[in-house]
């Protein structure tokens, strides 16, 4: 019904080609007719269809453009290798705390740089420093004369003493290699240099005992061997190095191993 009075209203006004005026009653107030409620009707539901509707759709087809899907890719790729390459750097760092033996990066001071260049002073050759971390020890010595290697497992550190072997100038006397340290034979070298850990000490000296020259010195820094005897101690506190000579402590096994024997020969066997 009230479609066919809006349907005659609207045909009536277009046939006459003027305003619609609203009805008037007997007391020539203002009445709506029926076209004035439809209008209102359809205007309302019209504006809330606008608020309402309008922008859902609006968010709708943002969120399914092109545009927004592109970001959301490049937003996952950079998160993505955002936590790639803090895991890159972060692993090899971590890493030595889940080894049964723990030989973590912890840079050597400048006084314990100058103690082991100090007892080194009168000696030349060739010098490895085991587990040479950010290669201060290396650069150090190789501007001291000695040709100087390092051992270190961090592939970081390694390219970053690299560069800075190059960057001051000894990058022709020093050689730095990723290396796990009970792969590696230390029987060439003449000076050897460790910052160890007391877990690690022992399994060491049996290492370095069997290998080295005579000749060979050996300088410990921070702790020292569990069973050799110093030749000498230089510094005080986390600063002490601690000086081995070689024919020092190979003279102590083959005395040990003389003394076994006597006395295994001289019990008597039951």
């Amino acid at each position: 019904m009230l479609g066919t009075v809006v349907h005659l209203r609207v045909k009536r006004a277009n046939n006459n080609n003027r305003e619609l005026k609203p009805c008037r009653g007997p007391n020539r107030t203002h009445r709506p007719c029926a076209w004035h409620m439809a209008v209102s009707t359809l205007h309302e539901q019209s504006s809330l269809y606008d608020l309402c509707v309008q922008p859902e759709e609006a968010r709708g087809s943002a969120q399914g453009s092109p545009v927004m899907k592109r970001l959301g890719v490049i937003a996952t790729c950079a998160v993505g290798g955002s936590l790639f390459a803090l895991y890159a750097v972060a692993a090899p760092f971590v890493a030595p705390a889940l080894r049964k033996v723990c030989l973590p990066f912890v840079p050597a001071t400048s006084t314990q740089v100058r103690n082991v260049l100090d007892v080194l002073r009168a000696r030349s050759g060739t010098l490895v420093d085991i587990g040479s971390g950010d290669g201060r020890i290396v650069i150090a010595a190789a501007k001291q004369g000695f040709h100087s290697v390092g051992f270190e497992l961090n592939p970081w550190l390694v390219w970053y003493s690299r560069y800075r072997a190059w960057r001051e100038g000894v990058h022709r006397h020093t050689s730095f290699h990723i290396s796990n340290l009970w792969k590696v034979s230390f029987a060439q070298y003449s000076n050897v240099v460790i910052f160890g850990v007391p877990q690690m000490m022992e399994q060491l000296e049996a290492k370095l005992q069997s290998e080295l020259q005579t000749s060979a010195k050996v300088v410990a820094c921070r702790f020292p061997f569990p069973t050799w005897t110093p030749d000498h101690v230089a510094g005080e506190g986390i600063d002490t190095v601690w000086v081995y000579d070689a024919k020092t402590f190979k003279s102590q096994v083959t005395t040990a191993k003389l003394l076994k024997n006597s006395e295994d020969s001289t019990t008597p066997h039951q």
